[in-house]
């Protein structure tokens, strides 16, 4: 691959799980930004309620994308 690439850190969110959580982030970030290559999920973390149990999944992850004109 030759070009320039950005690399921009989301956090996505989910009731469901940690995997639909990370796919928020990809799928908001692909609404707003062209040429999306990858992604790296860097940390998972949840919200707990006073009963133990999680009550939101959350994933940190870092979005590539090609830089417009820099093929």
């Amino acid at each position: 691959m030759s070009g320039v690439v950005k690399v921009i850190e989301l956090v996505g969110s989910s009731k469901e799980s940690w995997q639909a959580a990370a796919e928020a982030a990809v799928k908001e970030a692909d609404k707003t930004l062209n040429g999306l290559i990858g992604v790296e999920v860097v940390k998972w973390t949840a919200n707990v309620d006073g009963d133990g149990k999680i009550t939101d999944y959350k994933a940190n992850v870092k979005v590539a994308f090609k830089v417009k004109g820099s093929d």
